[in-house]
Parts: structure tokens; C-alpha cells; sequence
């Protein structure tokens, strides 16, 4: 048997599809699961000449080509760092383990430095586009040496997604926790597109009464204009689904309790940390902790007795107003997403190309869109803007979609329709194109109960008040 390009430890989905994916690809694969019986399985039922399967860890080491190149596909926290805690002993010099779980980038910073001591690489990579992705092509956000990448290259680039124009979904995004930073923004804007969609799709049902066949049609229209994306895409036939157990639409019986697995949560934290305003991913974030409080809601609508103000007929410009609305509120989160990711490579001495990382989300992953080829010019042709407002093709798309999104989010407000994530991308807009801020307030109170100081608009320096 020759000896295998690249071995992968951990067989849950994502684990055996990217092993199938590699594969697939013509490239000798060696696969391990701490259970044996998947390992067989997965052989048995997708194996070919190129997928071998091993029941000890160290045969499966010695399968591998050197420098070894070892894609650990387990769940993320402890169970990464007892896989290499096994692995470490079995390994040589310049070898490669890569983390391709949602992990925490601050234990994959941790985790390279602990390697790099004993002369071993470690990659912290996002992978993003689910189990279908993992299988086709998915997108890809390596951190890592120069070394890791120049061994990592020419497999990920043959399992990888293709942008729009045909170029791998792929890219070295910095060193140590970089590119599980960039997979975790990724996941956070994930989180506010899904909530501006299911505002959206509130704000017909509730309003107009519309069913979920006429709202898909809604969605369809806008997929076919200017949000054409994945997440438009697959809403439809969640829409459409007629109901397996009854009469209606299937989202109908769907319990309105969204679930969440701590990326946003991570997303909205480090954001805080680093004094970036991420209005959207956090309202999405707490969009889902509301819902998860069915009871409580239940209770208190009991008492307030909140309802939606009902239209009987929609609007003849209704589909623009969404589609402007929905295309400028996305054009914010990804620019709040974006300047977080600025800010963080700035403090962790990253060198993160944006117009890459927009570029490798066009294919593979859940928020691919049309909007990112748009995203990806910005940044190629302005590589050092501060915020993405500040480009002038942002510009042309603000004035444009602007009118109707002011509009939606009014009517949303008048008809007491809750949409909390539009509402913040709205108010994000207005306060950061806002010359003055009641701020000074603020620092005026602060000074007042703690001394806190403030600075003057007539003098230069830093001054503190005897207001008593």
C-alpha cells in the first residue's frame, strides 16, 4: 500500500465526508476512529483504492507520508487535546496536526505554542458548509505556518469549494488562531443573516397573513435578484415542505426555539473585549436566547397580550422594500464582522488578507452569496480601508437600498412586529455615521459619581470636574 497524503482521526460526519472528499480526489487517505467499527463501516460502505482505514493509532501514523499531515476531526475542547496528547509520542520533527473543529482560537493559540516546543506544527483551520460541503468542497480557513501551508496546499485546494471564478475556496489566513478567528466571525454573521431571514419571514406572515408557499415565492424573487445565496436558496424548500404528519407546511409544526452552540456567543464576547460594535450578531445571538424562553414568553404574552397590527392587502413595492432592506443589513453585519477581524489582526499581529477571506467564503460555506464577490473587489482594490462604509462602491449601495430599509424597519415598528437584529443594524448605521453622540453625557456622569475624567472639545488634555 503506498503511504497516504493525509490521515484523518475522528469519523462523525464531518470527519467521514471530508475523508471521502480526499478520497475522491485521487489522494491516498488513511482514516481512524477511536471505534473501530466506523472506521470498518465507512471502508465498507464508501471505501476505494485510496481509503484505508486502521484499528491501531500507530499503524495509522506510520501510513502517512512525512512531513505527516493529520486532520483531527473531533469534538472541540478536551477531546482535541487528548487526541494529542496520543499523537505527540508517535510523531517527528516538521510533522502537522490540524484542528478542523469549531475550536475556541484561544486553545488553538495555546495548543501551537505547546507543539512548536517539541518542533511540531499545529493548524487551527475553519471549515465551513456543513455535511454536504465537507463531502463536494467546502471553504477552508487554515491558520499555521508558512510550513503547514506549503505541505496543506495542494490537498485543500483539490477538496475546496470554487469561488465565482472558479478558484479554490481556500487561503492561508495567518498564523496560530487566525483562521479558527476568522471561522468563528464567519459563524457569527451566520447567525444574523438566519435571524434578518426569519424576521422577514415573521414580518409577512404576521402582518399580511401570507402562508409559507406565497412567502417562499417572496424569497424566491429575491434569491433571483440581489441576494442570491445559499441561505435564499435552501429557505425555499424549508418553506415548501408540505407537512409530513398533517395538513400545512411543515415550518408551521417546527417549535419556534432556535438552538446555538457558542461561536456567536464567542463572536459577541471578543468583540466587547476588543471595543468593536457588532450590533447584529449580538441582537441574533440574543434573539435566540429569547426564544429559547417559550414559557416565559407564553406567560407574558398572557398579560401584555402583544399582537401583531394585521394589513389585508401587501404592498405592490413590498419585494423591494424586503429585498433592499435585507441586501443593506446584510452589507452592514458583514462590514461590523469584518472590521472585527481588522481589529483582531491588529492586536494578534496577524496578517489577514480580507479580500481573501471574502473571496473564500463565495463557495462552499453557509453564507456564500453574490454580495461576497461585491465584498471581495472592495477590499482588493482599497487592502488597508479602515471600515467598510468608508469605500465608495459601499457607498453606491447604502444610498441605494437606504430609502426601503428605513421604510421596512418603520413598518416593523408600527406594526409591532418584533425584529430586534434589523433594529440594531439600523440603529448601528445611524450612530456610526453620526458626527456627535450623547456620549459626553456619559463621561459627564462618569466624572461625577467616580472621577473617571473626560476629554474637552476646547482644550486639549484630560480633565476631571468638581461637580459638588
Amino acid at each position: 500500500m503506498p503511504q497516504s497524503g493525509i490521515g484523518v482521526i475522528g469519523l462523525a460526519v464531518m470527519g467521514t465526508n471530508l475523508s471521502r472528499n480526499f478520497a475522491s480526489r485521487n489522494i491516498h487517505t488513511s482514516i481512524f476512529n477511536r471505534t473501530y467499527e466506523k472506521t470498518e463501516t465507512l471502508v465498507k460502505e464508501h471505501g476505494n483504492e485510496y481509503l484505508h482505514g486502521f484499528q491501531e493509532l500507530k499503524d495509522f501514523v506510520n501510513s502517512l507520508e512525512k512531513p505527516r499531515r493529520i486532520l483531527v476531526m473531533v469534538q472541540a475542547g478536551p477531546a482535541v487535546d487528548e487526541v494529542i496528547e496520543h499523537l505527540t509520542p508517535l510523531l517527528e520533527k516538521d510533522d502537522i496536526i490540524i484542528d478542523g473543529g469549531n475550536s475556541d482560537y484561544h486553545d488553538t493559540i495555546r495548543r501551537t505554542k505547546t507543539l512548536e516546543e517539541k518542533g511540531l506544527h499545529f493548524v487551527g483551520m475553519g471549515v465551513s458548509g456543513g455535511e454536504e460541503g465537507a463531502l463536494k468542497g467546502p471553504s477552508l480557513m487554515p491558520g499555521g505556518s508558512d510550513h503547514s501551508w506549503n505541505a496543506l496546499k495542494p490537498l485543500l485546494e483539490k477538496i475546496a469549494a470554487k469561488d465565482f471564478d472558479g478558484q479554490p475556496c481556500v487561503t492561508h489566513i495567518g498564523t496560530d488562531g487566525a483562521g479558527h478567528f476568522v471561522k468563528m466571525v464567519h459563524n457569527g454573521i451566520e447567525y444574523a443573516v438566519m435571524q434578518f431571514m426569519a424576521e422577514a419571514y415573521d414580518y409577512l406572515r404576521k402582518c399580511y397573513k401570507m402562508d409559507a408557499g406565497r412567502i417562499a415565492d417572496i424569497f424566491q424573487k429575491m434569491y433571483e435578484g440581489k441576494l442570491k445565496s445559499f441561505l435564499f436558496e435552501i429557505v425555499q424548500p424549508v418553506l415548501r415542505q408540505k407537512n409530513d404528519n398533517g395538513e400545512g407546511f411543515l415550518i408551521d409544526q417546527i417549535l419556534d426555539k432556535a438552538g446555538q452552540k457558542g461561536t456567536g456567543a464567542w463572536t459577541v464576547i471578543d468583540a466587547a473585549l476588543r471595543g468593536i460594535p457588532l450590533s447584529s450578531v449580538s441582537e441574533a445571538v440574543f434573539a435566540r436566547s429569547v426564544s429559547a424562553q417559550k414559557d416565559l414568553r407564553k406567560k407574558l404574552n398572557k398579560i401584555y397580550k402583544t399582537k401583531a397590527k394585521t394589513s389585508k392587502i401587501a404592498p405592490p413595492e413590498l419585494t423591494q422594500e424586503l429585498e433592499n432592506g435585507l441586501y443593506l443589513a446584510m452589507t452592514l453585519c458583514y462590514a461590523q464582522g469584518l472590521q472585527l477581524i481588522t481589529k483582531a489582526a491588529q492586536e494578534q499581529n496577524w496578517s489577514i488578507n480580507l479580500s481573501e477571506v471574502c473571496r473564500i467564503w463565495q463557495g462552499g460555506c453557509i453564507i456564500r452569496s453574490e454580495l461576497l464577490k461585491t465584498l471581495a473587489h472592495i477590499y482588493k482594490e482599497n487592502p488597508t480601508i479602515e471600515h467598510l462604509l468608508l469605500a465608495e462602491e459601499t457607498k453606491s449601495i447604502v444610498n441605494a437600498a437606504l430609502p426601503d430599509f428605513k421604510k421596512l424597519t418603520a413598518t416593523l415598528l408600527k406594526k409591532n412586529i418584533p425584529a430586534p437584529c434589523l433594529f440594531a443594524t439600523f440603529n448601528y448605521f445611524n450612530a456610526v455615521t453620526s458626527k456627535e453622540l450623547p456620549a459626553n453625557l456619559i463621561q459627564g456622569l462618569r466624572d461625577y459619581f467616580g472621577a473617571h475624567t473626560f476629554e474637552r472639545k476646547d482644550q486639549k488634555g484630560i480633565f476631571h470636574f468638581n461637580w459638588y
